[in-house]
């Protein structure tokens, strides 16, 4: 008895989603490295299956192997299933079985659960487990029957392989995961670059994206909107703030690409349009690309990174700082500006503690890709912004390459899978799981001064 009271004093809810996720990717690495994995049947090496299971666990979609055709059935299988575990939490699907099961959802389960979905109490966290799991399968599955439509008859493949590539993209878009199949049918790594003025192509996977990416929280909101006429404030600046992204993204890479004639020039009006926007819409943490991002100007590519960094939306499929993380920076430096002592977002004071976390995350992350950055320059022989933009993608999960992955060396390898998993569990929750149980001061200094700016 007295030992599994120190156990669970031990195992918070913060270092119980890092070993979970640990658990997972080994497992993941272990399945990855059979022969049967293989298209070949020759076991893949042990560092390029353990980085495929942490970025398909971390839903980042970097791979050091062309997914299509390095990987058997089988391989992609365990892939896509990582992915969805990676999606939507493994803690999640613990609970979806545990249900299944009809067995009671402990305080302590309900407290784990809170800190995966980043729900504000236990209170609902349970229903809000039942939605998530709703939700996903049924628009998973909607955007796998008009995919498998769509490949149906523009890739002419049969009726089982339409529905195999329906149900993988659908699957790999919604978790904002980026790993494609596209290299049987196109070539390796290939990617979507065929489909980039593909009407329906685009508009399905930027639905799913952005489905993905606005955390189910919000989806939850919009889909009893009609009942209750109204959204949280949290569901308010998810949204707002998203389309404004997606909006000032579309426009910045439309003005500066252009002229480019190695991405937009080549295309007609409507498709420089619609491939401006699919690369505002994933570069928040889908991960598949309709253009070359190598051959992007350097200030485009330095653009794509800050939207990256900034991510999508707490509580969903993506990575990032989190947008509510962004717009919430934004708003201190403009009380800051005009004197007021409030942080305030459409008429609700922002409690302070929030602000404070929101800038000790940003602050760590950015730590983070300092370090990863310099240490991948001094292994990989790449310019600083390739290296920046690598580095950027795997802590925002995001998957976006401008060819670097593919080259990486047996260090840069490991430098990319640790950012991988810093990203997907957040900086936060990694000091918390590392940390000492936190504990309020019993006494104040007296304050001090210090002259800044």
């Amino acid at each position: 008895m007295q030992t599994k009271k120190i156990t669970k004093s031990i195992l918070t809810p913060a270092k119980i989603l890092v070993i979970g996720f640990f658990l997972i990717i080994t497992l993941g690495t272990f399945l990855l490295s059979l022969p049967i994995s293989s298209v070949t049947g020759v076991r893949i090496p042990f560092l390029n299956a353990l980085f495929t299971a942490t970025s398909a666990t971390c839903v980042t979609g970097l791979t050091v192997l062309d997914i299509g055709t390095a990987f058997s059935t089988f391989g992609q299988v365990v892939i896509v299933m990582l992915v969805q575990i990676g999606g939507i939490g493994f803690m999640t699907m613990a609970t979806l079985i545990a249900l299944v099961l009809n067995k009671r959802i402990s305080l302590r389960e309900r407290l784990i659960l809170q800190e995966a979905l980043n729900h504000g109490t236990i209170d609902g966290v349970v229903r809000l487990v039942k939605k998530v799991i709703l939700y996903s399968l049924l628009v998973e599955l909607a955007g796998a029957l008009l995919l498998a439509v769509h490949f149906f008859f523009s890739l002419h493949l049969s009726l089982g392989r339409s529905a195999y590539f329906g149900i993988f993209h659908s699957i790999s878009m919604f978790n904002n995961a980026g790993f494609d199949l596209m290299g049987t049918v196109n070539g390796p790594f290939s990617g979507m670059v065929p489909f980039v003025q593909d009407p329906f192509i685009n508009i399905v996977m930027m639905g799913l994206i952005f489905l993905g990416g606005i955390g189910f929280i919000v989806l939850s909101d919009l889909i009893d909107f009609p009942n209750t006429r109204k959204l949280s404030l949290h569901s308010k600046v998810v949204l707002t703030a998203t389309l404004l992204l997606i909006v000032i993204g579309t426009l910045v890479i439309f003005a500066m690409e252009f002229s480019n004639p190695s991405t937009l020039k080549p295309l007609h009006a409507g498709g420089k349009f619609l491939a401006s926007m699919f690369q505002s819409v994933t570069t928040r943490s889908g991960g598949v690309a309709t253009l070359d991002i190598g051959a992007f100007r350097q200030s485009t590519q330095f653009m794509l990174i800050l939207l990256m960094f900034t991510g999508a939306a707490p509580g969903s499929t993506g990575g990032g700082i989190k947008i509510t993380t962004f717009v919430l920076l934004l708003s201190a430096v403009y009380a800051m500006i005009r004197g007021r002592e409030d942080v305030v977002l459409f008429r609700k004071r922002i409690a302070k503690d929030v602000v404070y976390k929101a800038i000790t995350l940003t602050l760590l992350s950015l730590l983070l890709i300092i370090v990863f950055s310099m240490l991948l320059s001094i292994t990989e022989h790449q310019d600083f912004m390739t290296i920046l933009f690598e580095s950027t993608s795997a802590f925002g999960t995001t998957g976006l390459s401008m060819g670097m992955t593919t080259h990486l060396s047996a260090l840069g390898k490991v430098w990319i899978i640790c950012l991988m998993f810093f990203g997907r569990i957040g900086p936060l929750t990694l000091v918390y799981a590392l940390s000492r149980d936190r504990k309020k001061d019993l006494y104040n200094y007296p304050e001090g001064r210090i002259i800044i700016g």
